[in-house]
C-alpha cells in the first residue's frame, strides 16, 4: 500500500464518521487542555513563590520567638518564656560567620505630614536592612548606625507613601508624625513592590527600639541573619541556636532558613500539581476509552472494507497500521487542539488576573502531545490487531 493511499483511507475514514470523530478528539482535547492549564498554573506559582523568595538573597535565616515544632504540637507563644530582645540581636552579630542582623518589628500607625495623614504599616528594623533584603533608596540614606537602646527619630519612607504624603517632591529633611511622635524624614525607598501580600512601597521604616516603645511590645517579631556566602548554612544554625540556647536557658526559638521555606512551599505546590494533573489524566481516560469503542465499532462496520483489502493482497501489517494510524490521528488531532485551548486559557487567565502567575515551558507542551499520541496508540491497538486478524473470506461474506 503506497503511503498516499494510506493517509486518503484514513482521512476518508475519519471525514465518513464526523461526529464520533469529533467527539473523540474533544475527549482527549478536553484531557490535554486541562492537564496544560492546571500544570502552567502550578508552574508559574512555583516560579513565582521562588522568585519571591530569593530576591531578597539565599543567605537569610529567620529566627522567631517561640518553639512551633515540639513533638509535632505547635507551641506558639506559650512556647518560649522569653521574647526575642535587642540584646539578642546584638550578641548575633558577634558571632563568627555573620554578615548582618537585622531586627524585625511591624504594626499599623497613623503618618502625618502637614495637613496630610493616613494609616501606614510601620517597620522597626535596624541599619542593613537595604544590603540584607536587595532594597535600594531611591534617595537619601538608609537608617544610620546609632545607639540601638535609644536611636535618634529618624524615618524613611516606601516609594508611594512618599509620594502621597509629599506630592512636591521634596521629602528629605522634612518632619512627619509616627502614631503621635516626631521623625526626621533621611530617605525614600526604590519601588518594591508586594511580597506575599505585603506592600512594601507602603511602608515606613524607623529604628527597632522606637517601634518596640510605639507598640509597647516586649520583644521582636522576627531577628533575620545574613550569613557570609559560601559558608555551611547548617553550621551557622547550629552556633545560632547554641547561642540562644545558652540566652535563654532553653530551646524556645524557630529558625527557618530559605531552603527550607522552597521545601515547604514546593511540596505544597507538588500536591497541589499532582492533583490537578489526576483530574486532567481522568479526561484524558475517558478519551482513551473513546477512541478503544469508536475502534472496535470501526472494525466491526468495516469489515468488508477489510476483506475486500486482504484479497487485494493487503497484508496483516497494513490492516494493523491503517487502523493504529486513524487512531493516532485521532489523538494527535486532539491533542493539538488541546493544547491551543489550555495556553489560549492560560493566556486569558493572565489578562483577567494579571497577578496570576502562569507559565507553560515548551518541553511540557511536546510531552503532552507525545502523551496524547501514546494514549492512542495503546487505545487502537486491541481493535487494530482484531482487524488484521480477521478472515478475508469471512469478511466478505460477512459484509
Amino acid at each position: 500500500m503506497r503511503g498516499g493511499d494510506f493517509l486518503r483511507l484514513t482521512a476518508a475514514s475519519l471525514v465518513a464518521h464526523r461526529l464520533r470523530s469529533f467527539l473523540t478528539l474533544l475527549g482527549i482535547a478536553v484531557g490535554i487542555a486541562s492537564v496544560v492549564m492546571l500544570t502552567s498554573i502550578g508552574e508559574g506559582l512555583q516560579r513565582y513563590i521562588v522568585k519571591e523568595f530569593t530576591q531578597f538573597g539565599a543567605t537569610l535565616i529567620a529566627i522567631n520567638p517561640g518553639k512551633t515544632r515540639t513533638f509535632g504540637i505547635s507551641l506558639g507563644v506559650f512556647g518560649s518564656e522569653r521574647p526575642l530582645t535587642l540584646d539578642d540581636a546584638a550578641a548575633l552579630r558577634k558571632l563568627p560567620r555573620i554578615e548582618r542582623v537585622i531586627t524585625g518589628i511591624t504594626g499599623n500607625a497613623e503618618i502625618k505630614a502637614g495637613r496630610l495623614a493616613r494609616r501606614a504599616t510601620v517597620y522597626g528594623t535596624s541599619p542593613g536592612l537595604p544590603e540584607a533584603f536587595n532594597m535600594p533608596l531611591q534617595q537619601g540614606r538608609f537608617l544610620p548606625e546609632d545607639n540601638p537602646v535609644a536611636p535618634r527619630a529618624l524615618a524613611v519612607l516606601g516609594h508611594r507613601l512618599a509620594q502621597e504624603l509629599f506630592p512636591s517632591g521634596q521629602v528629605l529633611g522634612q518632619r512627619i508624625r509616627v502614631g503621635g511622635e516626631r521623625y526626621r524624614v533621611i530617605g525614600v525607598m526604590a519601588k518594591k513592590g508586594q511580597v506575599f501580600g505585603f506592600d512594601l512601597d507602603d511602608t515606613v521604616y524607623i529604628p527597632a527600639a522606637r517601634a518596640l516603645a510605639l507598640f509597647n511590645r516586649e520583644g521582636l517579631m522576627e531577628i533575620d541573619v545574613q550569613y557570609r556566602p559560601g559558608e555551611d548554612e547548617q553550621r551557622v544554625v547550629a552556633s545560632i541556636r547554641r547561642l540562644m540556647q545558652q540566652r535563654h536557658g532553653r530551646d524556645d526559638i524557630t529558625i527557618t532558613t530559605q531552603q527550607q521555606m522552597l521545601e515547604v512551599m514546593g511540596s505544597v505546590l507538588d500536591v497541589v500539581t499532582l492533583a490537578v494533573t489526576a483530574i486532567g489524566a481522568i479526561s484524558l481516560l475517558v478519551g482513551a476509552i473513546g477512541i478503544a469503542t469508536i475502534m472496535t465499532i470501526s472494525v466491526s462496520e468495516r469489515s468488508g472494507e477489510i476483506g475486500l483489502l486482504r484479497a487485494l493482497g493487503a497484508h496483516q501489517g497494513q490492516i494493523l497500521s491503517l487502523f493504529l494510524g486513524e487512531a493516532v490521528a485521532l489523538s494527535a488531532l486532539g491533542g493539538l487542539l488541546g493544547l491551543l485551548a489550555g495556553f489560549g486559557g492560560g493566556q486569558l487567565l493572565r489578562l483577567a488576573l494579571p497577578g496570576l502567575p502562569v507559565h507553560t515551558p515548551l518541553q511540557f507542551v511536546l510531552l503532552a502531545e507525545g502523551m496524547a499520541i501514546v494514549i492512542g496508540l495503546l487505545a487502537g491497538v486491541i481493535p487494530a490487531r482484531h482487524a488484521a486478524r480477521l478472515d478475508p473470506i469471512e469478511a466478505l461474506r460477512e459484509e
